[in-house]
């Protein structure tokens, strides 16, 4: 009985295992072997959840409260002595089997709350609709778990994404804050320039002739003052050429950012364009996945 409906259920769900929609919780009164007995169990599906995660968090939600340890043999479970308050005030045993699936795990469980007294739904007793719940609050417990870390794994790529724009704009902004600079330094820089053309020019106007006066003078405190005078000069030229050398290559230094900059915005502005389609896509992949989170917790 339990391989015929392990399969009706893989069968009934592989179309959602495709597309990672939000599958169902399906629970079912069931049977499970323990042994060589079969005991009267629920059953209850867990999409897409980790075996080995589901098994560790099923085991701690049974030793929970109790002393009581899980012992298992050949993959079957049972514990004596749970207390499991949502079922009843009194311990119970509890026997059950985790089983995987391509796109879900079954868990079987079936609770004894006296002496071969099982929890079943003929019974008519409270305790069967609260296994239930039981059951079924820890499956979805488990695939909102899963659910959680799809939507979050989405949302990081989608605020990666952001990121990755965010930093496209802010290097576009830089582009252009660095052709607005390099354009006033090169206005600057020819207004250098001809300052330093005019320097040169009055220089040269002042030095005419000074040799040949130098060379004319007498030994003595006017010779000197007028060799200085002449040394001032010709530092004067040297400092004028010197800036005008600087500022021409300040202008190219200044020309080259700006070409580059310039190539550069085009090809920003297609990775700009490149990522935002890529945000909307990614944004749709992820409310597909905040939807189903959604859905889930109103199971």
């Amino acid at each position: 009985m339990k391989l015929k409906i392990t399969l009706i259920v893989f069968l009934a769900f592989a179309p959602f295992a495709f597309n990672k929609a939000q599958m169902p919780i399906v629970l079912s009164e069931d049977s499970i072997q323990i042994g060589k007995s079969v005991l009267p169990a629920l059953s209850v599906t867990i999409p897409e959840s980790e075996f080995d995660k589901t098994l560790k968090a099923w085991i701690r939600e049974l030793q929970a409260g109790t002393k009581s340890k899980v012992v298992t043999e050949n993959s079957e479970m049972s514990i004596f002595g749970a207390k499991i308050k949502s079922i009843s005030p009194n311990p119970v045993n509890v026997y059950s089997k985790l089983d995987k699936l391509d796109s879900m795990l079954v868990l079987y469980a079936s609770f004894e709350t006296k002496k071969d007294e099982y929890v079943v739904g003929s019974s008519g007793a409270p305790e069967f609709a609260k296994a239930k719940d039981f059951l079924k609050e820890f499956a979805k417990a488990q695939y909102l778990d899963v659910a959680k870390d799809q939507a979050n794994a989405e949302e990081k790529k989608l605020k990666d994404l952001q990121r990755e724009l965010s930093s496209l704009e802010n290097e576009k902004s830089r582009m252009l804050r660095s052709i607005e600079s390099n354009k006033n330094s090169i206005i600057s820089e020819k207004e250098n320039i001809t300052l330093m053309n005019n320097e040169l020019n009055t220089v040269r106007v002042a030095m005419v002739g000074q040799d040949s006066i130098l060379a004319s003078m007498e030994e003595g405190p006017a010779k000197k003052a007028k060799a200085a005078e002449i040394k001032d000069l010709d530092k004067r030229n040297r400092k004028a050429q010197n800036s005008i050398e600087s500022s021409e290559k300040k202008i190219n230094r200044s020309n080259e950012e700006i070409e580059k900059a310039t190539n550069s915005i085009p090809q920003n502005e297609k990775m700009q364009e490149k990522v935002r389609e890529q945000i909307l896509q990614q944004q749709a992949v992820y409310d597909k996945y905040a939807e189903k989170l959604k859905r889930i917790k109103a199971y």
